[in-house]
């Protein structure tokens, strides 16, 4: 079978416009056939690109994951944001998928709910249970990945490109927001009345479990509050690992 980066080899020579809603709709008019995908953590740069695929009706299918251990408060946002695309119209949803049941009451009982304070090793451990695996189910049978990617986010996205290849999972990744700034991005939210994570007005900016998310402190990074104690500019969860 014809894997994505064979059937869509063209990709790489697509010239993408820059608006966000332009470069997705251009994206389905050129991999015709090809399944699209949005993963979501309901972030400010997720919840703008939700906003723009409900509000033009495009066919993306949209899911999150759910490791477990979410704030409240991301749940509210999840609702709120049902609750505002949702119409008779439009079959709006939000796939949810949960890490494997057995291999997390595994990890629990052999070394706690807290193993991932102890290590790297251990707290990536703990990503590729709640995080990876689950995500690997989401992109089965897909071709073209949607991200909220900023470069704004961590030194090691700024030489991410907008659309990739991630040949871990033989799909395409795009960034439609990968060069949006702060600034940008809020006046969207705010001009859309687009709903978010009140965390965010709390200082947290960059917004994962509960036990590995922090408040960021001024002068900091945008994803200085997530893993905290790693001495680590580059720390990711292993969803977008990139070489």
């Amino acid at each position: 079978m014809q894997g994505t980066l064979e059937k869509f080899s063209e990709a790489a020579q697509w010239i993408i416009p820059t608006d966000p809603a332009q470069a997705l709709a251009f994206l389905i008019s050129k991999a015709s056939g090809g399944h699209f995908v949005f993963s979501t953590s309901f972030s400010r740069e997720d919840q703008i690109i939700t906003h723009t695929i409900a509000s033009s009706k495009l066919p993306i299918r949209i899911f999150t994951i759910d490791t477990g251990r979410h704030f409240p408060e991301t749940y509210k946002t999840m609702q709120a944001t049902r609750e505002r695309y949702s119409a008779p119209d439009y079959d709006f949803r939000i796939d949810v998928y949960f890490p494997k049941t057995e291999a997390v009451e595994k990890l629990i009982s052999e070394k706690g709910p807290y193993s991932f304070y102890t290590t790297p090793e251990e707290r990536i451990a703990c990503c590729a249970i709640r995080k990876v695996e689950p995500l690997k189910r989401a992109l089965a049978n897909t071709d073209f990945w949607i991200t909220g990617i900023r470069k704004a986010h961590s030194p090691n996205r700024h030489n991410f490109s907008r659309l990739e290849t991630d040949t871990d999972n033989n799909v395409y990744k795009f960034h439609p927001l990968l060069d949006m700034t702060d600034a940008e991005m809020n006046e969207i939210i705010r001009k859309e009345n687009i709903p978010y994570n009140k965390l965010q007005d709390r200082g947290f900016l960059s917004i994962g479990c509960e036990p590995c998310t922090r408040a960021v402190n001024a002068g900091e990074s945008m994803r200085a509050g997530r893993w905290w104690w790693e001495n680590n500019d580059k720390k990711e969860c292993g969803l977008h690992t990139h070489t």
